[in-house]
């Protein structure tokens, strides 16, 4: 039985523009380009899309919607940094991670030993750690396989979770609209109305030869899909590539010192992440990041085979002489080397036991 998390950050660029500017929280916020240059909606907040502003729409169309909406620029360097920090967090849970966006990815949790191998858990300890850490929200669905993850996902957003185990996935199936089905747009949809198909209930009446015939290679799809059938596996880089940790200080940090200290305690929560990743990995160079009260950033790297907290600290310190100003962010991490990659074909483990929770 797999376990498969599909998790969505609600409206991502315009839930970072809210945590980094408080002031707009509770107002018609959208992300896009000007409406005087024929600019068009990224993204928006739910207060926006109250109003039928939506993503590619024109900026002076959701104007006109919307005489209120704040539209802000977007800003792609820190989006990519969220997601970056989103996808550490994700690291902790599962090697098998396939990123759809910035904002999306599945994980496939089946053989992970986090909270007891419990997905439910698992799930719901990641939203709570983006939500902690990062100030944004990550809703959620978990289920037997991706079709389902995805969908599950939408169910209760913004912020929410939603849960189908194995033996609820029939009786979700039956009931679920075919405009869900990822792959079925307007028009095939409408094409479907007129056959009298409007659920997955009304599609399983139909072979998959006559489905088919109706809808082409999509036909064969929609039969399985509408019986809650999804073989395809979370197909990301399996290989981690680096970890590192970092913290946002909720003051901007001056003295020297004080870097040192914040150092220290990064350090000890980057030895645990190696911990965990046995001895598969070798390090193979350090890296030190600060992010300045103005939010600019400078990154230090340096070649190393143990990662010690000495080095670290010679990095911090150059950081310190290139620009001795203050910091909002400090972070540390090192790049790895698969040491099982290039060796052929890996015996499989062993089945896990039988888990006491989905």
């Amino acid at each position: 039985m797999r376990k498969i998390i599909h998790c969505d950050c609600d409206c991502f660029y315009a839930s970072v523009e809210m945590r980094d500017d408080p002031n707009l929280r509770g107002r018609p916020l959208a992300v896009g380009g000007s409406s005087d240059r024929r600019g068009v909606i990224s993204t928006c907040n739910y207060e926006a899309r109250r109003y039928g502003v939506r993503s590619a729409l024109a900026t002076a169309q959701a104007k006109k919607l919307c005489p209120d909406l704040i539209v802000v620029p977007g800003n792609m360097a820190k989006y990519r940094e969220v997601s970056g920090q989103i996808r550490e967090i994700l690291g902790d849970y599962s090697d098998t991670i396939e990123p759809l966006s910035l904002d999306e990815a599945f994980l496939d949790v089946s053989n992970s030993t986090r909270c007891c191998g419990s997905a439910t858990l698992i799930a719901g300890e990641i939203r709570q750690r983006v939500r902690d850490s990062l100030g944004i929200t990550i809703s959620a669905g978990v289920a037997p396989n991706k079709f389902l993850a995805k969908i599950a996902s939408d169910w209760r957003k913004p912020d929410g979770l939603t849960i189908i185990t194995p033996d609820e996935v029939d009786g979700f199936v039956l009931r679920l609209p075919v405009e869900k089905i990822h792959g079925v747009g307007r028009v095939t949809a409408e094409k479907m109305h007129r056959q009298g198909i409007r659920t997955c209930f009304d599609l399983r009446r139909y072979s998959s030869i006559e489905l088919s015939k109706s809808f082409g290679k999509f036909g064969r799809r929609l039969y399985e899909l509408s019986r809650g059938i999804d073989e395809r596996p979370v197909s990301g880089d399996n290989t981690r590539k680096s970890v590192s940790v970092e913290h946002t200080f909720s003051e901007d940090l001056w003295a020297f010192d004080d870097w040192l200290e914040q150092l220290t305690s990064l350090y000890m929560r980057l030895l645990e992440r190696l911990e965990k990743l046995g001895s598969r990995f070798e390090i193979n160079s350090a890296t030190v990041k600060v992010k300045y009260s103005d939010f600019s950033l400078s990154t230090h790297e340096r070649s190393s085979r143990a990662g010690r907290i000495s080095e670290f600290r010679q990095l911090l310190q150059e950081c310190r002489e290139k620009r001795p100003a203050p910091i909002r962010l400090l972070g540390i991490g090192v790049r790895l080397t698969d040491l099982r990659a290039g060796q052929g074909p890996q015996q499989l483990p062993l089945p896990l036991p039988a888990l006491k929770y989905f």
